[in-house]
């Protein structure tokens, strides 16, 4: 079942303390950004919808605390299934009532996903990629400019 408009708008709502959040169908689901980074999803893994909220190792033992189960799926190769697991845990209850509870969550998603954009960054500059973010140039920047060239080839009137 694919996750509903309106939840994902709710979500973006709560999670506004993070800054202004953007939501992406993903995989049935939705995909939660602020300024381009992913701080939440939100996915039917057979309970409903749910929001859940980016972590990394040292939050994770915030999200176990307040009882917030870890984003899990099954995956079977081979004939052979095992658990794997993501790092995105369940927004707590209590959370899920206003943006003025979901605040700490909130800042605590955005937190890891910074961490996770600035080890991104330092493994791409330790290989000696560039850091610099890949930015798709717009129909604008695509366009000829309109100069003499232009003008020569413009029918006459």
């Amino acid at each position: 079942m694919t996750a509903h408009r309106d939840f994902a708008d709710y979500c973006c709502e709560l999670l506004a303390s993070a800054g202004p959040c953007t939501a992406k169908r993903m995989f049935g689901g939705w995909g939660i950004s602020v300024d381009g980074m992913s701080i939440a999803l939100i996915a039917d893994l057979g309970a409903g919808d749910k929001l859940w909220l980016k972590a990394n190792e040292e939050t994770r033992a915030q999200w176990v605390a307040a009882g917030c189960a870890r984003f899990t799926y099954s995956v079977t190769k081979d004939g052979v299934t095992r658990d794997m697991g993501m790092n995105y845990y369940t927004a707590p209850e209590e959370a899920m009532d206003s943006p003025d509870a979901m605040r700490p969550w909130a800042r605590l998603a955005l937190d890891c996903a910074m961490s996770a954009l600035a080890l991104r960054l330092a493994r791409r500059s330790a290989k000696g990629q560039s850091v610099k973010p890949k930015v798709k140039p717009t129909a604008k920047s695509k366009a000829k400019p309109a100069g003499k060239a232009a003008a020569a080839k413009r029918p006459a009137k």
